[in-house]
């Protein structure tokens, strides 16, 4: 449970040094105004609204592995974030010829995809621990709280220490290593748990009485 915990922090570290270097990056290719501030921040929340909505549907059957399939979304999130900042400055030079409207609409999908992944992380352990220990409101406040915590930390580190010692592409990965860490470690979470279970012994059989 607490090393569930820690993944989490983690993941919520990691999505704001995105947000952070990835709106950087995105005003560097298109500029700094309002309406390139509205998109990045509208496609950030949208995509976290409609995660969320997508996770919390995946984790609605108990008999989903919510551990695995949190470790395959953190491994989506970290390579997307490998790979991010040539992504954006490949499509930043394929797309500067083109409308306003085009380059408003690729940017908001680009942005658009990781973050419904980091959207669909906190129904998938809510649902975890609430099976767990069957108190949906206390999982849902703990999580969120540990979630919000590295996301604030990680807001304050990356303009005061990360940003300038390891500039934009080694934070990015930095949080990319993070991601594929809590993916690796919730395999091996799910793999154990499943090993446990096989090693239960079975419930005894009753036969009838007749």
């Amino acid at each position: 449970m607490l090393l569930l915990y820690v993944l989490f922090f983690f993941s919520g570290f990691a999505a704001l040094l995105y947000q952070v270097v990835w709106q950087r990056t995105l005003f560097s290719i298109y500029g700094i105004n309002v309406e390139s501030v509205t998109m990045v921040v509208t496609a950030f929340m949208l995509g976290l609204g409609l995660g969320s909505l997508a996770g919390g549907a995946a984790s609605r059957d108990a008999r989903r592995p919510t551990v695995l399939l949190f470790g395959a979304v953190e491994l989506g999130i970290g390579v997307f974030g490998a790979f991010s900042l040539a992504l954006f400055r490949g499509v930043g030079e394929a797309t500067l010829r083109m409308s306003p409207w085009a380059i408003g609409a690729i940017t908001f999908l680009l942005v658009l995809l990781p973050t419904m992944l980091m959207g669909g992380t906190l129904p998938l352990l809510v649902a975890h621990f609430a099976r767990a220990s069957k108190n949906v409101g206390r999982s849902v406040g703990t999580l969120y709280f540990i979630n919000t915590l590295g996301s604030a930390l990680a807001s304050v580190l990356a303009v005061t220490v990360l940003m300038g010692h390891l500039g934009q592409a080694r934070t990015v990965r930095l949080a990319a290593a993070l991601n594929l860490t809590a993916s690796a470690v919730a395999f091996a979470l799910h793999a154990r748990n499943r090993r446990r279970e096989r090693a239960e012994p079975a419930p005894p059989r009753v036969e009838a009485v007749s």
